[in-house]
């Protein structure tokens, strides 16, 4: 839907598209570098927390696009939309880099590859769960390729979704507390 927008009714080509995706993934890059400087010693539990709580309000930003309220605050369109993917860029990877660790953690010796697949395949399966969702809601809110008028309302579900895992957040108490050097440590004692 918001790719139509941008498209549709924002007029952004395809020149302009392939850049904000080359600006996104180097800021993705950026994440990387952020989360192996200053986040890989810190517990998990703490990175999911803090990353989905800031991530939430960071993403109802699109609203000031979808509503044009950017224009009234001098930030063009294409300004706005990297700023925004180079943001959202980074915080999308300080938060899936913790769950790579937790998996990798998970897996027992012996059986490594097999479980660390399966549960990739377990967190791919979600994000395709999701996007089923997600058009779903986007064609019961009736938001089409020429028709935006819920695209607005559509943006604020998505973002306040993105928070139910905090529900379950409890689950990771103890789990990835341990520093990269601490694993290390023990796994040379054995």
């Amino acid at each position: 839907a918001f790719l139509f927008f941008m498209t549709n009714e924002l007029g952004f080509g395809p020149e302009f598209l392939g850049r904000a995706r080359l600006v996104s993934a180097a800021a993705g890059l950026f994440g990387v570098w952020l989360y192996n400087q200053y986040l890989k010693d810190k517990p998990i539990k703490d990175i999911l927390l803090w990353s989905s709580i800031v991530s939430a309000p960071l993403g109802m930003t699109s609203l000031l696009l979808i509503t044009h309220a950017n224009r009234a605050l001098g930030i063009p369109d294409g300004a706005f939309i990297l700023g925004d993917d180079v943001i959202l860029s980074i915080l999308g990877e300080l938060a899936f880099l913790p769950t790579l660790v937790l998996a990798a953690r998970l897996c027992p010796p012996g059986i490594e590859a097999v479980l660390f697949a399966t549960l990739m395949s377990i967190n791919n399966g979600a994000g395709t769960l999701g996007t089923e969702i997600g058009a779903v809601l986007t064609k019961a809110l009736g938001v089409t390729e020429s028709n935006f008028d819920n695209l607005a309302l559509l943006t604020v579900i998505c973002n306040l979704t993105s928070l139910y895992p905090l529900f379950f957040i409890g689950w990771l108490d103890g789990v990835g507390s341990k520093s990269e050097e601490e694993i290390e440590a023990e796994a040379m004692e054995k």
